[in-house]
């Protein structure tokens, strides 16, 4: 199966439904930007690493608009009557639009506000990332059922605030949200019996963790602590600090680095 360029999903749906039995109508399922703490990436851009909160769709999107673009170079040739040979230069990253909606003209409380807030703050940086090298916003996934979108770092949202409670509170909204793909590593891995995308899994250090103890704790074998800190590119294994999101591989993708630390 090659490799996702936009959007991942799993083959559950397709198996369902080639089912010769009627079947009850699915329950709609709301979709929901989930957004990740950014990691160093190995080629400069950055990885998902542990989940930090999500703003779920109160209506699910009518459109989600996905563009992707090729640049290319031709050089003109002088007294030519035939188009000169195009040069390919690199694909642009993966771009996505889409709208959401909330309305809270019911409960007439502040939920809107607080969407439109959690949409806002994925165009600042974390406050965690203000103690690495480069303060860095979240990365942003669109997850709806078994469809994902690639990692996205969010370049604008605008908000606009249609009804009013009598006190100014806002109670209906509508967000336009522009994403950019961002470049990193692979952040799903293929499972080779479903055929799907899982999502990496990370683990965040809390106080008393040591490369070691996260070695035993996941792979069972605390020897594996110098290729854990290899695959996640650690200069000093011995001062990992509190908070450190460690990408952790699967056994098959850790083998190498296993081969390559002894």
């Amino acid at each position: 199966m090659p490799k996702p360029i936009a959007l991942m999903t799993s083959d559950k749906s397709d198996k369902s439904s080639s089912s010769a039995e009627p079947s009850a109508p699915a329950s709609t399922v709301q979709a929901q930007l989930t957004l990740y703490d950014p990691s160093p990436s190995q080629n400069g851009g950055g990885d998902p690493g542990a989940e930090r909160g999500t703003v779920e769709f109160q209506f699910n999107p009518k459109e989600v608009t996905i563009s992707k673009s090729a640049k290319w170079e031709r050089k003109p040739s002088k007294q030519s009557k035939t188009a000169s040979p195009v040069q390919f230069l690199g694909a642009d990253p993966s771009k996505m639009t889409l709208e959401m909606f909330f309305d809270a003209t019911e409960k007439r409380d502040g939920s809107v506000v607080k969407a439109v807030e959690s949409l806002l703050s994925c165009c600042v940086p974390t406050e965690e990332s203000h103690g690495q090298k480069k303060a860095t916003p979240p990365i942003v996934v669109l997850h709806w059922g078994s469809v994902s979108s690639f990692p996205a770092v969010v370049t604008s949202v605008s908000a606009k605030f249609t009804l009013f409670n009598s006190d100014g509170t806002p109670i209906r909204a509508v967000c336009s949200v522009s994403m950019e793909e961002m470049p990193g590593e692979e952040f799903r891995k293929q499972n080779p019996t479903s055929g799907s995308h899982e999502v990496r899994r990370v683990h965040r250090t809390i106080a008393g963790d040591s490369l070691a103890s996260v070695a035993f704790a996941e792979y069972g074998d605390p020897t594996a602590w110098r290729a854990l800190a290899a695959f996640n590119e650690i200069d000093d294994p011995l001062r990992v600090p509190t908070g450190r999101v460690l990408l952790l591989p699967t056994p098959e993708e850790l083998a190498p680095a296993l081969v390559g630390a002894q």
